[in-house]
């Protein structure tokens, strides 16, 4: 099945996702951004951070 066909055969058992983010000290959902908020928040990137190697001898 193709991902169209599976979204629409499980249309019923889905729910809305609400996506918060933390501004300025606080969580806000990010579906109340004004339109420039919400293309900075589609900008943001990611990273992981490396865990250090210890050699213990």
């Amino acid at each position: 099945m193709n991902n169209d066909k599976i979204l629409e055969t499980n249309k019923k058992k889905r729910t809305k996702c609400i996506v918060y983010t933390r501004v300025m000290g606080y969580h806000r959902p990010v579906e109340s951004f004004n339109i420039g908020k919400k293309g900075e928040h589609q900008e943001r990137k990611f990273f992981v951070e490396k865990t250090m190697q210890c050699n213990v001898a």
